[in-house]
């Protein structure tokens, strides 16, 4: 069983310099080109990180991150070194095994300024959008599609990449080529819907579809390189394929229980959150770990 001690909210490594700390990452500075990122156990909704954290959703998000950029680098670059455990920390500073399993260490690249989404469902923000003027960032789609129906492709639908408080808005492609250029945009949006099949495939072999998806690149070497996390429940929707039934909401591997109990409170979405009950945070959590197990075909491993 998890105690609270074992949950990180916050970082600090005396012999690193911190550059960011996001709603869940926190990246510091490591000698020559490279990057520690390190994933915390905040949970963020409505753009308000709240203070009750989940147990181990960070060693999720790394160890299937580190999965996936392992298993697709033959045809997707990516920045991946390593995953700090008590084998390399001390090579890379980090002596504290609080980091152990959750913190990734990736080279430095020059970032892109745009969220590479790719949709196989129609769903969320998509649906949203199809349902006002039958497309979704530009990509006209049939008439009379149903909530959380597949497409009969997946789409590459990219959005800004905005800094808080400013919120990430949808792009056309076009609009991403006046901003990256013509043969950095089309590797992108390449990169992405390989990325993306790839993942979907193996993800049904083991029961989950995965609805829709982000990735971020940058520029490493003269390429279009995948850099951050890959295919996990914080930038994917992953569903339950065995009870999956188009027209209605489903139920995934992610926050959902977290969503839904702030759905139903009388709050304004504004800082400071609620506190989370512990029946939440803890099927919150067991929903991470259950979608990396149900992935790699392994229980998630100690750090």
């Amino acid at each position: 069983m998890t105690s609270a001690s074992d949950i990180l909210m916050k970082t600090a490594i005396p012999a690193l310099t911190q550059l960011h700390s996001g709603k869940v990452r926190d990246i510091y500075e490591l000698p020559g080109d490279r990057l520690l990122l390190v994933a915390t156990d905040r949970a963020s909704a409505f753009d308000v990180v709240l203070p009750t954290g989940i147990p181990r959703k960070g060693e999720v998000l790394t160890r299937l991150s580190a999965y996936w950029f392992e298993r697709t680098r033959a045809v997707v670059p990516n920045a991946f070194v390593a995953v700090i455990d008590a084998a390399n920390a001390r090579e890379f500073g980090v002596e504290d095994p609080a980091y152990f399993g959750r913190s990734m260490v990736l080279r430095r690249a020059d970032v892109l300024k745009v969220e590479a989404v790719v949709r196989g469902y129609i769903t969320g923000s998509g649906w949203s959008e199809y349902q006002k003027t039958g497309q979704v960032c530009g990509n006209p789609l049939p008439e009379g599609l149903v909530k959380s129906q597949q497409l009969l492709e997946p789409i590459f639908t990219p959005t800004s990449k905005a800094e808080p408080p400013e919120h990430d808005a949808p792009m056309t492609y076009e609009q991403v080529e006046a901003l990256v250029g013509s043969e950095t945009a089309n590797a992108v949006k390449l990169r992405s819907l390989a990325l993306y099949r790839y993942g979907a495939s193996v993800a049904a072999e083991r029961g989950i579809l995965i609805a829709d998806t982000k990735f971020e690149f940058g520029v490493l070497d003269g390429e279009v390189t995948l850099i951050d996390e890959v295919l996990t429940p914080d930038s994917s929707r992953f569903w339950p394929a065995d009870t999956y039934r188009p027209g209605q909401d489903q139920p995934s591997f992610d926050k959902q229980p977290l969503r839904d109990w702030l759905d139903g409170l009388d709050w304004n979405k504004q800082t400071p959150g609620p506190d989370l009950p512990t029946d939440i945070v803890t099927e919150t959590s067991e929903r991470y770990i259950e979608a990396y197990r149900r992935i790699t075909g392994s229980p998630l491993p100690s750090a």
